[in-house]
C-alpha cells in the first residue's frame, strides 16, 4: 500500500536527512526577479480629486498622465478619454512595470447617465485582447499582460452619502474588476465627519450589494479571512496624497502644509494612505492580480468561449439547447 514517506532526521543524523525542497522558494524567487513584475491599476473619480497625486505618492515618482505630460491646464474633456501611461520602476533589483489608466472627463459633466460604459468597455477589451493571444495556435510563451487588476475609485469628500454616479458605477463595475474605493482630499473632513461618511459608505456598498476588494467569497481561509476583515471595516479608505516634501522635527515627510500644521501622508494618525499603500503594494498584489485573472478575466472568457460554441452550433445546424451545459 502507498504510504506518506515523511523524513525526520533522527538522533546525530546532522543533515543526512536534508531532501532540500525548501530551495524550490528560492528558485521562484530567481525567476521573479528574472521576469520582472507588472502592475495595472485604473484611477476614476471626476476632475480635481488628486488622482494624478495619489498615483505619484502611492509609488514615490511621476507616474500619473499630467505629471508625464505636463501641459498647460488640460480643458475638460466632452466624453471620456482613457489614456494609459507605462513605466519601469525599479527598487533593491526588483523591476516592475507599472501601467496607470488614467480616465479623464468621468462625472464632470452635467449629465453623467452612462459614462460608465467607455471604462467597462476598455476593461473588456483588454480582456479580449488577452484572450486572443491565448487562444492562438502559435501562442507567446509569455502573454503581455494589459488587463486592468485594480480600479481606484475616488469619492468626493462631501460627508453625506454617496451619490447616485458612483452606486451605479460601482455596481456594475465591482463584476469585472478589483475596486477599490477611497474617499478623496480627506483632510477636508473633520475625524467625526470622516468617520460618519465611512460607515455611511459601508452601509450603502452593502443595501446595494457591492462587493469591493477583498470579496469575501474569495477568502481562502481563517487567516485570510481575520486579515481581510479588518480592511474591510476600514474601506473606503480616507486617503490625503501629496508629493511635496517637508521638514517635521527633523525629520523628511510627504505632507500638506496648512496653517495649523503638517498633515502627514504617512502618518496613519492623519490619514489612510499607508493602509491603502501596504494593500496595493506590500501584502495584496500577488492576491489582486490572482483575483483579476482567476476570476474577472475567466468570467469572461466562459462568456466569450460559450458565445463561440453557440455560433459554431447554429452555423452547423445544431439545436441550441446542446450548449447549454457550459452556459453561465
Amino acid at each position: 500500500t502507498p504510504h506518506s514517506c515523511k523524513t525526520v532526521p533522527g538522533p546525530g543524523m546532522g543533515d543526512f536527512s536534508y531532501v532540500g525542497i525548501d530551495a524550490i522558494l528560492e528558485q521562484m524567487r530567481r525567476k521573479a526577479m528574472k521576469q520582472g513584475f507588472e502592475l495595472n491599476i485604473m484611477v476614476v473619480g471626476q476632475s480635481g480629486l488628486g488622482k494624478s497625486t495619489l498615483m505619484n505618492t502611492l509609488f514615490k515618482s511621476k507616474v500619473s498622465r499630467k505629471s508625464v505630460q505636463a501641459t498647460s491646464q488640460e480643458k475638460i474633456p466632452k466624453t471620456i478619454h482613457i489614456k494609459s501611461v507605462s513605466h519601469d520602476i525599479e527598487e533593491k533589483g526588483v523591476r516592475m512595470k507599472l501601467t496607470v489608466i488614467d480616465t479623464p472627463g468621468f462625472g464632470d459633466q452635467i449629465n453623467n447617465e452612462n459614462c460608465w460604459q467607455p471604462i467597462m468597455k476598455f476593461i473588456n477589451a483588454q480582456y479580449e485582447q488577452y484572450l486572443q493571444e491565448e487562444i492562438n495556435i502559435n501562442r507567446k510563451k509569455r502573454i503581455p499582460d494589459s488587463r486592468v487588476h485594480c480600479c481606484i475609485y475616488f469619492i468626493p469628500p462631501t460627508g453625506h452619502c454617496l451619490r447616485p454616479l458612483d452606486v451605479e458605477f460601482m455596481r456594475r463595475l465591482s463584476k469585472v474588476v478589483n475596486i477599490v474605493p477611497v474617499i478623496a482630499k480627506a483632510d477636508t473632513l473633520t475625524l467625526e465627519e470622516r468617520d460618519f461618511f465611512k460607515q455611511k459608505i459601508r452601509e450603502e456598498l452593502r443595501a446595494n450589494g457591492i462587493d469591493v476588494y477583498p470579496q469575501k467569497e474569495f477568502d481562502e481561509d481563517a487567516e485570510d479571512r481575520m486579515i481581510n476583515d479588518k480592511i474591510r471595516e476600514m474601506i473606503p479608505f480616507a486617503v490625503v496624497g501629496s508629493d511635496q516634501e517637508y521638514q517635521v522635527n527633523g525629520r523628511r515627510l510627504l505632507g500638506r502644509k496648512t496653517k495649523w500644521g503638517t498633515i502627514e501622508v504617512e502618518n496613519i494618525a492623519h490619514c489612510e494612505f499607508a493602509y491603502l499603500r501596504d494593500l496595493l503594494i506590500r501584502t495584496h498584489m500577488e492576491n489582486i492580480k490572482d483575483i483579476t485573472s482567476s476570476i474577472h478575466y475567466e468570467v469572461y472568457r466562459v462568456r466569450r468561449l460559450n458565445e463561440n460554441n453557440t455560433a459554431v452550433a447554429h452555423a452547423n445546424g445544431l439545436p441550441q439547447h446542446h450548449m447549454t451545459s457550459h452556459e453561465m
